[in-house]
């Protein structure tokens, strides 16, 4: 649930913001969310595979993990996306 409105919430954030961008900083910024979504799955996949198992909070640690990793990597390419935007809508 949490994740659903996460990703509800982020989605209207970036729909607001899509018309002050630039194309490719559009672009940039979807390929990032891309990536993090892909990684976000993988981890879905890890913690599945781990229920009900002795690996299960290890588990649970590396799916966390590797999530912190893909938001912080997705922030910073989001980042460097605003800052080669010159602020001009394409």
């Amino acid at each position: 649930m949490k994740k659903i409105l996460a990703m509800t919430s982020a989605a209207v954030l970036g729909l607001g913001l899509v018309a002050c961008d630039s194309t490719s900083e559009n672009a940039a910024e979807e390929q990032a969310e891309a990536t993090e979504a892909a990684v976000d799955s993988q981890a879905d996949v890890l913690e599945e595979s781990a229920q009900g198992t002795a690996t299960e909070e290890a588990a649970e640690d590396q799916a966390d993990a590797m999530r912190d990793q893909a938001d912080d990597t997705a922030d910073a390419q989001e980042d460097a996306a605003d800052e080669t935007d010159s602020g001009t809508p394409e």
